[in-house]
């Protein structure tokens, strides 16, 4: 047992299979109400009761993360407005952060101070009197302890349970509907490379995308008569990975029985294709999620899927934040604005071995509950309800199904959906809600992957290097405490108290240097000039219209379309040369200048569902 604030944390060796405890996190001690090495009067008091909304010492009745509950709420918090926003509002607003014990400066070493502590000139007055003292916006001590026997129940449950394996797990691989009829689709999952295809009946199959003669991609071959054919020697496979044809094979001789590919189970749920990644046990039916609101009649929703260069925590985190979306998203659609940014009140109702759920709300206005659920291994879910003016219970739906790719790569599937029937869906086509979302995506990318990047090389759980605050940092904390729990059956994990690094760490190039890299990132087209270099994951080309059928059907029509109109204006202005009359001319040149400006109007389109949003500031 070490303390976090040691300045080396040793790590596992094996990546996986060992980990390291930090029980005592920051030099805290359960023997002192003062942190070892803290800033002078920082101490762990008891919390007042004045600031109760935020801070109060737990007891029975209240909640596992300090929110009280509804018969002891003060009257100022007890009354909730209808509300909530649109669905895209409670979708993106899905995510909350980790909270965080008291950090206490480190010891001066040479060269280096001891850390600040944030300035409290702006701490929050709340009904009742008192400003909130950094011990108090941060998570006490005393909360520390509780915690600990809050858990009791869950370390008890995951002890008769047999290990956390991944293996074990349905991981979303794809959306059904964009899945290619007559090509192979090369996935993963983790480290494990896999490759969807249909047959000639519509059936989904999935094997390790590794041909057993010579280790080819299965993923780079075609569909033949239904069967999956490696286009290097002509090997075909079927059903649940025999080899059914070897052309080089001599007439009359057997196929090797060795000669087959490792298949795994595959189900087609709610739209979702979902694989069984165990090579082991058998699917457990119980384990695949089923989400009752896209099961509604009348529910309608926007599902889209996006590859992140990005580890699938991090994702997981971002779409937990709803703090961070007024500022982040500012103006992004109706209802992201900087000046709404406050504090959350957040309360956990559910932990269990697979995950975590709870509610969390705006503190001004009071509004309706948000219903938020992580379950294992990668499947969140923000929910809604609330009444609107006809007395009608509407349900608004916000669900992320991120699958790891490998590190720092990952795959999300974003499905937003409401059983309201709002005529925007039907007036604006499906390309243009993709668009704003790969917008939402973008604007976030840069942090995300700086984020990433600090924790591959810290190799340090996030409760050291994340300050968390209890106002908007809560389920970040849960997720990484859950990591801390079931981490030991990954192939890598960063927890909140434990962390077990990737042994190798991966390199992975993001984009080529040079005049290429400008081509390639400006005109992605599969066999243009770029097209040699590995596809840029920080490129929306790459990262969704690829993978989506309606958004690559879009760009084609629109930059044909343009061509067109392009050529339609050069030659109408051609012609009012050519014309003798002065009549003819000005209508020429006019249906000129039309098409011209209709041509301009199509390749902006095109654009738009093609090109990377860039925030003004940032713009040359």
């Amino acid at each position: 047992t070490i303390h976090a604030c040691d300045p080396h944390v040793p790590t596992s060796p094996n990546g996986g299979a060992a980990r390291t405890f930090l029980p005592a996190p920051w030099g805290w001690s359960p023997r002192s109400a003062v942190c070892e090495g803290n800033a002078p009067g920082f101490s762990h008091r008891p919390v007042p009761m004045k600031v109760a909304a935020l801070s109060s010492p737990r007891p029975s009745s209240t909640s596992l993360h300090g929110e009280r509950s509804p018969s002891q709420r003060p009257s100022w918090w007890s009354s909730p407005q209808r509300g909530g926003g649109g669905f895209l509002a409670a979708a993106a607003s899905s995510s909350v952060y980790p909270r965080r014990r008291p950090r206490a400066s480190h010891s001066a070493a040479p060269g280096r101070g001891p850390r600040p502590y944030p300035t409290m000139a702006g701490a929050q007055v709340l009904p009742g009197g008192g400003a909130l003292d950094e011990g108090e916006l941060l998570i006490p001590a005393e909360e520390a302890e509780a915690e600990v026997e809050a858990n009791a129940e869950v370390a008890a449950q995951w002890g008769h349970e047999r290990q956390y394996d991944w293996r074990e797990e349905w991981y979303p691989l794809y959306l059904t509907a964009e899945v290619p009829h007559d090509a192979p689709l090369g996935l993963a999952v983790f480290h494990k490379q896999l490759v969807l295809y249909r047959d000639a009946a519509g059936a989904f199959h999935c094997y390790e995308d590794r041909c057993p003669h010579r280790l080819a991609k299965l993923s780079e071959g075609q569909v033949v008569d239904g069967r999956l054919e490696c286009l290097y020697h002509g090997w075909q496979f079927e059903g649940d990975g025999k080899c059914v044809k070897i052309p080089q094979l001599p007439e009359g001789a057997r196929i090797p029985r060795s000669a087959c590919v490792r298949a795994y189970e595959v189900r087609d749920s709610q739209g979702v294709v979902w694989v069984w990644m165990s090579e082991r046990n058998p699917p457990e039916a119980a384990k695949l999620p089923w989400f009752e609101h896209y099961a509604r009649p009348g529910f309608q929703d926007v599902s889209t899927i996006h590859e992140l260069p990005y580890d699938h925590s991090i994702l997981l985190e971002n779409f937990m934040d709803p703090a961070h979306v007024p500022i982040s998203h500012d103006r992004t659609d109706f209802y992201s604005k900087r000046e709404d940014a406050q504090p959350l009140l957040f309360e956990v109702t559910e932990r269990s071995a697979r995950g975590f759920a709870g509610t969390w709300r705006k503190s001004r206005p009071p509004t309706v509950a948000n219903h938020l659920r992580f379950d294992a291994p990668c499947v969140l879910q923000n929910n809604n309800e609330y009444v609107d003016k006809s007395g009608t219970l509407r349900h608004v739906s916000a669900l992320f199904l991120c699958r790891p790719t490998g590190q720092g790569r990952s795959m999300v599937i974003i499905r937003f959906g409401t059983t309201l029937q709002s005529p925007v869906m039907k007036l604006f086509p499906q390309w243009f809600f993709h668009q704003n979302i790969s917008k939402v995506l973008e604007q976030d990318m840069g942090f995300l992957s700086s984020q990433n990047e600090v924790l591959l090389r810290e190799k340090a759980p996030t409760g050291k290097l994340y300050i968390n605050l209890r106002s908007c940092d809560t389920w970040v904390a849960e997720y990484r405490k859950w990591k801390d729990r079931a981490g030991s059956g990954m192939p890598y994990y960063f927890g909140h108290s434990t962390v077990s690094p990737p042994a190798t760490p991966a390199v992975v190039e993001q984009a080529p240097a040079g005049l290429v890299a400008g081509v390639s990132g400006s005109s992605p087209a599969k066999g243009g000039l770029g097209g040699i270099h590995a596809p840029n994951p920080t490129n929306r080309y790459f990262r969704h219209v690829v993978h989506c059928r309606g958004c690559s059907s879009a760009v084609r029509a629109f930059r044909g379309w343009g061509r067109a109109l392009y050529l339609l204006a050069l030659l109408a202005a051609s012609l009012a040369i050519l014309a003798s009359r002065r009549q003819w001319k000005a209508v020429l040149v006019a249906a000129s200048c039309l098409l011209a400006v209709a041509g301009y109007v199509c390749s902006s389109a095109a654009s738009l569902v093609t090109t990377n949003f860039t925030r003004a500031h940032r713009r040359l």
